[in-house]
């Protein structure tokens, strides 16, 4: 099935703000989801790599920010 990737990976980034806290290291997320999706992610720029066995994942600034932008579009009323 061929679909938008860009609108997938939009998704999933506004998704990820659901699981995600900010301290001041950054802003972190889970990453049990798909993990080309979120290869695309990283390779954007928006996330960190997900090479280390860690559970989570550091959300560059951009991405956080677009995390939430991109939650509140989709999901708020």
């Amino acid at each position: 099935m061929e679909y938008d990737q860009d609108k997938v990976d939009d998704m999933v980034l506004a998704l990820l703000y659901l699981t995600s806290s900010t301290n001041e290291f950054g802003t972190r997320a889970w990453k049990g989801l798909d993990v080309k999706i979120l290869d695309r992610l990283v390779a954007k720029g928006l996330v960190s790599d997900l090479g280390d066995k860690s559970p989570n994942m550091l959300l560059s600034k951009e991405g956080a920010e677009r995390s939430k932008r991109l939650f509140m579009e989709f999901f708020t009323c």
